[in-house]
């Protein structure tokens, strides 16, 4: 894997970097096949760790313009992310840029421009010595962008950090382009065990002004303001690029979701089979989740509800000892884009990890 072989030689090349992780591989890759939709004449490198590589790879419905590209993974699979996060996250920031450049060096077509994860920042070196045009996508709302601009702001205020138990319904009001807001609400890496992970966002985010454009998976029109305030602090484009998420695959919601269909999975089926807006999704992330205390009363809670379920359990062990029973469905994984969208669910439980890292699905 890591050579591109393509004849035409005046075609528009781009690398697409993302961080090794659900939240933002998702992202990367349906902003690529949208691209790819309105300008098929663009050849993509799309770059992943080889643990990603055989999760994503057999995708069939992939633009035959994308093709897969391979970097060593950056932490041993017997540790794993969730076992050692905070070492996970050094380990991409300091064990991926020499893979990286080495598979550009491969790379048999000239790179035209780069769009990288803002998580990456060291990407945006390679790029600059490179004479390559970088894109920072940065996968999470402006807002959550700016407040880690600002939290230098934060501190000088004394905002940051905070107790939240004493101080949580003070308002911060001297954010640019960001309404008045109680620290309480604040995104959970500005508090609490997130926290861990804020001076890797506040790195990454203040390298972005060394990038040629900045991305964000948002509206104009839902942030407004903040986007606006944004703008004119990058001396480059900044570019809301709609919600990178494939809705562009679910237009026909029958044909999807048709029992006639052979290769519905059974959770759809069962799906199928319930009243609509009757059913609870329940997603408790992949890592950095609740203890056990936690999870036994959210089971509790469910059951004592009397709701119907579908819940989504990452490991060996189910958190029901009924399976689900008559209300409930108990499932390993589901395509969460094709679950969101059917009739039958009318509520949403969602774990993230704290960092927010994750916009829709984790592995």
């Amino acid at each position: 894997m890591g050579t591109l072989r393509t004849e035409p030689t005046t075609t528009l090349h781009v690398v697409a970097m993302p961080y090794p992780g659900r939240g933002h591989v998702n992202p990367m890759m349906n902003l690529c096949e949208l691209m790819s939709s309105r300008k098929p004449d663009i050849v993509f490198t799309f770059v992943v760790t080889e643990e990603w590589y055989d999760l994503i790879h057999s995708d069939a419905k992939k633009p035959a313009n994308i093709h897969f590209a391979t970097i060593p993974n950056c932490i041993p699979s017997e540790v794993g992310r969730a076992k050692d996060f905070l070492g996970f996250l050094a380990a991409v920031a300091t064990k991926m840029e020499a893979p990286f450049e080495q598979l550009l060096d491969r790379l048999e077509l000239p790179v035209d421009v780069i769009i990288a994860d803002t998580y990456l920042d060291w990407v945006v070196h390679v790029g600059n010595r490179r004479n390559i045009p970088v894109a920072s996508l940065w996968t999470m709302s402006a807002y959550v962008f700016s407040l880690s601009r600002h939290v230098e702001l934060l501190e000088q205020n004394g905002h940051f950090p905070v107790e939240l138990s004493e101080r949580g319904e003070e308002r911060v009001d001297y954010i640019p382009g960001i309404p008045p807001t109680r620290l309480v609400d604040f995104p959970n890496i500005f508090h609490g065990h997130g926290g861990q992970i804020l001076p890797r966002t506040r790195e990454a985010v203040s390298l972005v002004s060394k990038a040629q454009y900045l991305l964000f998976t948002s509206f104009y029109d839902l942030e407004a303001q903040v986007i606006s305030a944004l703008k004119p602090k990058f001396p480059f484009p900044v570019y809301p690029i709609g919600p990178s998420i494939p809705y562009f695959k679910i237009k026909d919601h029958s044909s999807v979701l048709g029992s006639n269909n052979h290769n519905v999975p059974g959770y759809i089926e069962w799906l199928n089979s319930q009243p609509e807006g009757s059913v609870l999704y329940v997603s408790m992330g992949s890592f950095l989740s609740v203890s056990s205390s936690q999870l036994d009363e959210i089971v509790a809670g469910v059951h004592n509800s009397g709701v119907r379920f579908l819940w989504v359990s990452r490991g060996e062990t189910t958190p029901f000892k009924d399976g689900g029973g008559d209300m409930g469905l108990v499932v390993p994984w589901c395509d969460q884009l094709r679950v969101l969208c059917h009739s039958a669910v009318g509520g949403i439980f969602h774990k993230a990890r704290p960092s927010e890292l994750v916009d829709y699905e984790l592995k």
